[in-house]
């Protein structure tokens, strides 16, 4: 008896993690209209990203209806729950003074605050770039951020585990075939912290460590079960990716705190947990 009431205490706390016009409602059943509304692509200023953003929208958003929208105009619909929302965002980690990083968000629009009322919720929200706004090798990937956001927007719908592991849920993708594809390592985006010893043990001919232009050129030429490394790193965290490059697949997705024993890049850790999955 005592475990049957345990168990029974676990479902109704999880059940009542979202509560929105008086009654219980799960991720999933959250997000199971976003086939069908509208998804609105907010161009923030006109600058390269946004081209860069609209482009891809264009070319491979297939999962809902879309309409791209200014600023102004996502600041007077995002608390109306009949749309999602494709944006760029800035988030501020626990200790930092201002904004560090800038991620691809998809949401679903509601108020900020209320009783009985819904709620604007974030669906995911990938990392893309530094917040300083500079536009580098985050525009190469940028149809990768597009594709895997309606990914796991459309296994949301369908699984409650996946709409609440957020990030983690690309690493699935790595953990059951990710280990039989080469993959080409920036050298940018490698650790400073892993030695000469750890390079010799994890890198060969499958894990090749390059320049970033190879690396991307690798990527843009699509080329076959090949994985590239893509990081961003400001302020706290480091953002790890392994991204498929003729699929435009994201496979890997995986942050740590930056510190001197273990600055931006890829660390020891990340080779080998690659590597045990060969």
């Amino acid at each position: 008896m005592k475990r049957l009431m345990t168990a029974l205490a676990l479902l109704l706390v999880s059940a009542g993690l979202f509560a929105q016009q008086g009654k219980v409602t799960t991720r999933k059943h959250l997000f199971s209209d976003f086939t069908d509304k509208i998804t609105k692509v907010v161009m923030a200023g006109g600058d390269v990203l946004d081209g860069a953003l609209r482009q891809e929208v264009v070319q491979l958003w297939t999962a809902s209806p879309f309409e791209f929208c200014s600023a102004a105009e996502y600041n007077s619909l995002k608390g109306s729950d009949a749309y999602y929302f494709l944006l760029v965002t800035e988030g501020q980690a626990k200790g930092e003074e201002e904004p560090m990083v800038r991620f691809l968000t998809l949401e679903k629009g509601g108020a900020e605050s209320g009783d009985n009322i819904p709620l604007r919720t974030e669906v995911i929200s990938l990392p893309l770039c530094p917040a300083d706004g500079s536009i580098g090798r985050e525009v190469v990937f940028l149809s990768a951020y597009v594709k895997g956001i309606q990914e796991f927007a459309l296994a949301a719908m369908e699984s409650e585990r996946t709409a609440y592991s957020g990030m983690n849920w690309f690493n699935e993708k790595y953990d059951r075939k990710g280990g039989i594809k080469r993959i080409y390592l920036a050298q940018e985006d490698l650790s400073t912290a892993v030695s000469e010893k750890d390079k010799a043990k994890y890198l060969d001919e499958d894990i090749i460590l390059c320049e970033a232009d190879e690396a991307d050129k690798v990527y843009t030429d699509k080329t076959y079960n090949t994985l590239v490394s893509y990081t961003v790193a400001a302020g706290t965290w480091c953002y790890k990716l392994l991204i498929e490059a003729d699929t435009d697949t994201v496979y890997y997705i995986r942050k740590h705190k930056m510190t001197d024993r273990a600055p931006a890049g890829f660390l020891t850790e990340d080779l080998r947990r690659m590597s045990k999955k060969r």
